[in-house]
């Protein structure tokens, strides 16, 4: 795998990864396979139909992890990826994915890409997802990631996803399916500034008894950007659901939180939280008598904010 500087810089913003990294891992560039590795309870499989891969997980496998991030730095390039992901029962892995643009140019780059998980039975999954942009052109660096889960009995899922800066427009759309006594865990990052343009979307159902989730988005909004945050919680069982959003708007930033839960069993137990609002003042202030100037004061209120 021969890389230039400017995707291993990619590389370490989305995955964190400075070298090949161990296990099992998929590296794709500018549309085509840079690197792939396989273990013995982890195949990567290229599919034949369309764009993107299968990767199985062997039941009962255990601290392994796949690596399969998305690098593009040529301008103009657009794709669309569809990745299956297969977890067999009483697995526990974490899979780090991503997608970094670097783009120079004035013409659009572009990824789109739809993961599709199906996790089995008492299996456990982490997933992390990073994206990155950067570039001084003026061609714009979009990503529209969907994310389809499907939980079987007693499945547990934690999804970390971030997006860093240097994204222009994104629609993050996330749907999800949980079965009997299984829980689904969203931990969602989102910066935007300039005129960038930002909508997430969840949708999950709690379809089986004692099933659960907690859904949270935290967001910073600057300069001229715009955020949308939807979010649709469906009790269908007993059982236990919460989304939040929270927001810091700042300049002439716009955010809009629409969360929306809806009771269809008499033992759903859902709630829904949102917050909008500026950085306090006597937060500024009291960093400021630390030595710092108010906008240092502010970038640290950020980065613990989005910690």
């Amino acid at each position: 795998m021969a890389m230039d500087a400017i995707q291993k810089d990619l590389l370490e913003k989305v995955a964190d990864l400075h070298e090949v990294p161990q296990g099992a891992y998929n590296i794709r560039a500018n549309g085509e396979a840079a690197a792939r590795s396989t273990t013995a309870n982890i195949d990567i499989v290229t599919k034949t139909d369309k764009p993107g891969i299968d990767i199985v997980i062997k039941p009962f496998t255990k601290n392994e992890s796949v690596h399969i991030p998305v690098i593009i730095s040529k301008t103009g390039h657009s794709e669309m990826v569809y990745n299956d992901f297969y977890i067999g029962e009483g697995a526990d892995v974490t899979i780090v994915a991503g997608c970094g643009i670097h783009n120079t140019g004035d013409s659009e780059s572009r990824h789109d890409g739809i993961h599709t998980f199906y996790v089995g039975k008492n299996a456990k999954m982490r997933y992390v997802e990073k994206h990155y942009g950067a570039g001084d052109g003026n061609g714009k660096n979009v990503m529209n990631p969907t994310t389809v889960i499907n939980l079987e009995e007693n499945a547990y899922v934690e999804m970390d996803t971030v997006q860093i800066k240097g994204v222009d427009s994104t629609d993050r759309v996330t749907t999800a399916k949980i079965a009997k006594g299984a829980t689904l865990i969203v931990s969602e990052k989102l910066m935007t500034h300039g005129r960038q343009v930002a909508t997430t979307k969840f949708e999950v159902d709690l379809d089986g008894e004692n099933s659960a989730t907690h859904v949270i988005s935290r967001s910073v909004a600057r300069d001229e950007s715009k955020q949308l945050f939807l979010s649709n919680v469906n009790g269908n069982n007993a059982c236990n659901g919460h989304t939040e959003c929270d927001a810091i708007v700042m300049d002439k930033a716009v955010v809009s939180a629409i969360p929306q839960i809806q009771a269809n069993h008499t033992d759903a137990s859902l709630i829904h939280e949102a917050a909008i609002g500026k950085i306090a003042g006597e937060q500024l202030t009291k960093l400021m008598t630390l030595g710092l100037t108010e906008k240092e004061a502010e970038e640290q209120i950020i980065n613990g904010f989005l910690k």
